[in-house]
């Protein structure tokens, strides 16, 4: 069984993410979808709520790609957790070219520490590119629409959070 993860802090999940999930899944039998606990980010939703939007919108991608998704939160090291979770792949969404710079540095560091495990890359269909869950929370917090960039429950959680 080949498990991928794919890691991130989903302060809060968006569209762009739901993207990677789904096209995640044809790469792996076993998707786990690692949540980091980023206290040096200051989430707006805490952990748990951040693990309960991720578990609502994986439930009917699980279904249509046959794939077991696992949520999974982590205050370690990327590359521990990835070994904790039996993962031989990282999967990691790029937007633009400057996430690749960022990425690139820590593959090489995930490498040194464990060479084993691969890492890819998927970039965001073009429709999601722009989307950035910190853009979203700006937007959000400034009156602005946000509907297209996340999912229905995440513009509840939005209202319950800040109100409007």
């Amino acid at each position: 069984m080949r498990t991928g993860l794919y890691p991130g802090t989903f302060d809060p999940i968006t569209l762009g993410h739901i993207d990677i999930f789904r096209r995640a899944c044809s790469l792996v039998d076993r998707l786990v979808i690692g949540v980091a606990i980023n206290r040096d980010k200051g989430p707006l939703f805490s952990l748990e709520e951040r693990v309960a939007m991720v578990e609502h919108n994986c439930v009917q991608i699980a279904r249509d790609c046959d794939v077991e998704i696992v949520v999974h939160p982590f205050e370690n090291l990327l590359i521990q957790c990835a070994e904790d979770v039996g993962a031989s792949l990282i999967i990691r969404g790029l937007r633009a070219v400057s996430d690749f710079e960022y990425e690139f540095q820590m593959i090489g560091m995930n490498r040194a520490m464990n060479d084993e495990i691969e890492t890819a890359f998927l970039m965001a269909d073009a429709e999601y590119q722009s989307i950035a869950s910190k853009l979203v929370k700006e937007i959000y917090r400034l009156d602005g629409d946000v509907s297209k960039f996340v999912p229905p429950d995440v513009v509840q959680a939005l209202k319950r959070k800040l109100g409007k």
